[in-house]
This record gives structure tokens, C-alpha cells and sequence, in this order.
């Protein structure tokens, strides 16, 4: 069976995490990594910009967001602007689609569904809304939420960036942003949509992976940095921020 590695790397500034993927991503290329990989990550508080993104999505100016401790970057996946911070369950996943099926619009769906059975585990009813990426509960009404965005980029369909779970994050930093540049979206979490008690990053995690291994066909293997070959975070050349 083939497998996917999974490496929970805890919190993790956006630039080190951004060039450990590049890494991974360049050397899943070259096939020095044999096997598909999934970093999971929390972020301090960062806004990232794609390649479609528009500047009057940005509602906060830069000066608001370095006084609130929120970096900026602009990187190179699909989709608008969106945000990360503590709370936040973030997923990189490195995998070779020459291996499973050479069609990101499949790869972004198969994401969707691993982000739909996760937080299922929850007793959360999620699903897709038409035109646009991610995960949405309340689907189909005029009260939808989004939980869940999603931006990926590829080269030699090698994947790289990944899904943003919104798990217990404060969801007022969504105000410094039009989400995804949906004028009229709604932001939500795990821990709002639950009907009773606590909810764990681990937990959630821990359901994800399944649900991620078991859509791509893959046996989870939980890994440490060490095993994947990657440099000590602080030894790696940091990406440009603050554009």
C-alpha cells in the first residue's frame, strides 16, 4: 500500500513552513521523496494573498495589520486572500497526482471531501457551494457558513499549499479581509458549529488525516521532520513578505 506521510509540526511561522513545502514539493518531484507527504501546521496570525488576488480585499491597511501582529504575504497559490492564525488547522499536502488522477479540479473536490468526512466525525453537516472552493455548512441556504478554504498550486502535478480548517480560531481577523473575496461570506469554525462540549486540535486533526488517507487511498504514517530530510526551520532562507 502506498503511503501518506504525515508530519505534525505544531506552530510554525508562514515563511519557514512556505519553504519547506517548496522543498518537499521539489524533491517529491525528483522522486528523492518516494511517498506523498501532509505537513500540518498552526500559524501566528498572517494574510496571504494569491495570484488572483484583488487589493480591495485587503479591508485593512498595512499599517493596521503590522500593529496587530498580522504578517503579509504574497504567494503563489490559486484563489484571492484568505487568513491564518492559532486555532486554525492548516494542511499541506505534497502529493504527486501523476500517482492518483493529473486533474486539479479532481484534487480540489478529493480535499473537499477528506475537509467534508473530518469534521462529519464532529456531527457537522458540511458540503460545496457552486462556483465556489471550500467547505460550507448550511449548504444550500441563506445562512451558509464557510468553514474551510482552500488554495493549491502545481508543478509537474506536484501539489503544494493546501486547506485552512478554521478549528478554534477567532474569527474576528476575518474582518481585516473579504475572505476568499466573497463580499457576502460568512466565516465559522468547528467549535461554533458543534452542538455540545469542547473541541481539541488534536481531535480534529487526528480525524482529518484519517479521512485525507482514506480519499486518496493512501495508509497514514506519522513521521517526524527527520525523517522527511528537512532542515531545522531557523537554518532555511526566509520568503519575501510584506509586498
Amino acid at each position: 500500500m502506498r503511503e501518506l506521510l504525515v508530519a505534525e509540526l505544531g506552530i510554525v511561522r508562514y515563511a519557514d513552513a512556505l519553504e519547506l513545502q517548496r522543498d518537499l514539493a521539489r524533491r517529491r518531484i525528483t522522486g528523492e521523496i518516494a511517498e506523498d507527504v501532509l505537513l500540518l501546521v498552526e500559524h501566528p496570525p498572517v494574510v496571504t494573498l494569491g495570484r488572483t488576488a484583488k487589493s480591495a480585499n485587503l479591508v485593512a491597511s498595512r499599517e493596521l495589520l503590522s500593529a496587530r501582529g498580522v504578517e503579509l504575504f504574497e504567494v503563489e497559490r490559486g484563489g484571492d486572500i484568505t487568513f491564518h492564525g492559532p486555532g486554525q488547522l492548516v494542511g499541506y499536502p505534497i502529493v504527486d497526482l501523476k500517482r492518483h488522477r493529473q486533474d486539479l479540479h479532481w484534487y480540489l473536490r478529493q480535499v473537499e471531501e477528506a475537509l467534508i468526512r473530518g469534521v462529519g466525525a464532529f456531527g457537522i453537516e458540511a458540503g460545496r457551494v457552486d462556483k465556489y472552493t471550500g467547505v460550507w455548512v448550511d449548504v444550500g441556504r441563506h445562512s451558509r457558513r464557510k468553514l474551510a478554504s482552500i488554495g493549491v498550486h502545481a508543478r509537474d502535478w506536484v501539489t503544494w499549499h493546501g486547506f485552512a480548517l478554521n478549528v478554534t480560531t477567532d474569527l474576528r481577523y476575518f474582518d481585516l479581509i473579504v475572505p476568499c473575496g466573497i463580499s457576502d461570506v460568512v466565516m465559522t469554525s468547528v467549535a461554533r458549529e458543534v452542538e455540545a462540549g469542547s473541541v481539541v486540535m488534536r481531535d480534529v486533526s487526528g480525524a482529518v488525516v484519517r479521512a485525507f488517507a482514506e480519499v486518496f487511498d493512501l495508509v497514514p504514517r506519522f513521521v517526524d521532520r527527520g525523517a522527511l530530510e528537512i532542515e531545522p526551520t531557523e537554518r532555511l532562507a526566509p520568503a519575501v513578505a510584506d509586498h
